[in-house]
């Protein structure tokens, strides 16, 4: 008994020893961790400041002030414990932050990416809340970009939900960046009629629109001959306010196409098809030959005629 108490001292004693001769590296430890703590919210401020100044949303700054306030507090907590000589320690935790953040980026790889998309969306700034776009056979409005999706409304009141790793790595159309847009029209009219002269009154028929630029020639271009008619393509620059603006301009100008071709007698025709009649073709049904022959049919026990034409 006497001796499991001397042991029991000894070990006191040793403990005693060490935490006194390790009291200075405690004092010293505990002001680097005070520094630090300070010096992470300076950080936290000042990043904070500096990053609205590069990104409008509110989130992303919170997101990278709270990084680097993280950062300031971790590298404290390592000289800390360097300064207690607790190395392998500090080894282990490093260690073991590297395992779990793998098993993390593997496990929530789809989110990271996302993520990842929607803090570069951030500062890249393709599109903006406002901007119509198209993207991924979607088009419409952007009501909100959140840092995992960007949230579209479509000119047919849907609200669509896109990952914003698909608007980053998919090409995406921004009507809103350039006002000025082109609207190409294709048209057919009959072989019968003068090209030039629909032309011309096809040009001056779009020219009266209001929807036009200035300084901007309307074009037209024959493109092919098709199979009922001789196709081309109109083609006017119009001011871009949205896309129901678009879309009332190019409506506006097919009914004056229209209008104007039905008023110089100019035929728009539909699909036509030859029909070929003959055992060896090249026979229409008026050259045709056809005679009756009228036979007697037995049908309920009743005589009845029967006529069959045949070429």
């Amino acid at each position: 008994m006497n001796k499991a108490i001397e042991i029991l001292s000894g070990k006191l004693s040793g403990w005693l020893e060490a935490l006194t001769a390790m009291l200075p590296n405690m004092v010293v430890a505990l002001f680097v961790l005070i520094v630090a703590y300070i010096a992470a919210r300076m950080f936290r401020m000042a990043v904070g400041r500096l990053m609205r100044k590069f990104a409008a949303k509110e989130a992303i700054t919170s997101l990278f002030a709270a990084l680097v306030y993280l950062v300031a507090l971790g590298v404290g907590l390592i000289v800390a414990l360097n300064v207690l000589h607790l190395e392998q320690t500090v080894a282990s935790l490093l260690a073991g932050a590297g395992i779990i953040g793998l098993a993390l980026g593997f496990a929530f790889q789809d989110i990271a990416a996302n993520f990842i998309s929607g803090v570069l969306l951030a500062f890249r700034k393709p599109i903006q809340v406002g901007d119509i776009i198209e993207t991924k056979s979607f088009i419409g409005m952007v009501e909100k970009i959140d840092l995992r999706v960007t949230m579209l409304r479509t000119f047919q009141g849907l609200h669509v939900i896109i990952p914003n790793r698909d608007v980053f790595q998919t090409p995406v159309t921004n009507y809103t960046k350039t006002s000025d847009r082109r609207i190409d029209m294709e048209v057919g009219v009959s072989y019968a009629e003068d090209l030039r002269e629909v032309k011309k009154i096809a040009i001056d028929a779009v020219s009266e629109l209001p929807y036009l630029l200035s300084g901007r020639e309307v074009n037209l271009h024959y493109k092919e001959f098709g199979d009922s008619s001789i196709n081309f393509i109109l083609m006017i620059w119009v001011h871009y306010p949205d896309e129901p603006g678009f879309l009332k301009a190019r409506s506006d100008a097919i009914i004056a196409v229209k209008e104007a071709f039905d008023k110089n007698g100019i035929t728009i025709p539909f699909p036509i098809r030859t029909m070929d009649f003959g055992i060896k073709g090249g026979k229409t049904l008026t050259e045709m030959n056809f005679h009756t022959d009228t036979r007697k049919v037995m049908k309920n026990g009743q005589s009845k005629d029967s006529q069959e034409m045949t070429g």
